[in-house]
């Protein structure tokens, strides 16, 4: 995975003082890196059944939507509250200073669908939590994780195992 690792830019400070942001741009701009990114999930979900896969606002749909065409399975856009048009069910969660909300369309989900979550980076885990909740309260099941990186000093994978013990990430920080 070194290739992947090294495609990634890292931008010091931002968005903050302190943060050392793992920026996925580089990756979208390399056709090779790209494809290896798509095998990769495809690979490691091979053997699991995956109904849908779900990405997570913004980074998330960028490879969630491509593995789910490579796939043959649906794609579930999970968005920040406010931003999608038909009826939507939601989930609040807490962030470092408030709480924020992600919603997905109320019919995205049929019970006992098996979802894989997928978004570009694991931190915390919040974010990805919430997703496993809202899918979780529809009735579907939580197939996986899969991130391109995980940055595994922040635990955020503690958060999820309770979904799935079926996370996967490509390059580990």
């Amino acid at each position: 995975m070194d290739i992947i690792r090294n495609a990634i830019r890292l931008v010091p400070d931002f968005p903050k003082q302190g943060i050392l942001f793992k920026d996925i741009t580089p990756l979208l701009q390399n056709e090779e890196v790209g494809h290896l990114i798509l095998a990769q999930f495809q690979e490691r979900f091979k053997d699991i059944k995956v109904d849908a896969i779900a990405g997570i606002e913004s980074r998330g749909f960028l490879f969630g939507y491509a593995l789910a065409l490579k796939m043959g399975v649906p794609f579930i856009p999970i968005r920040k509250s406010g931003k999608l048009p038909w009826k939507t069910v939601g989930m609040d969660y807490a962030l470092e200073y408030g709480t924020a909300r992600i919603e997905m369309h109320q019919d995205a989900i049929t019970p006992g669908m098996k979802v894989m979550i997928h978004d570009d980076l694991l931190a915390t885990g919040g974010t990805a939590e919430a997703a496993a909740k809202l899918v979780t309260s529809q009735k579907g099941e939580v197939a996986g994780f899969s991130f391109v990186v995980e940055l595994d000093f922040l635990k955020g994978r503690d958060r999820l195992t309770p979904y799935s013990s079926t996370i996967e990430s490509l390059v580990h920080d």
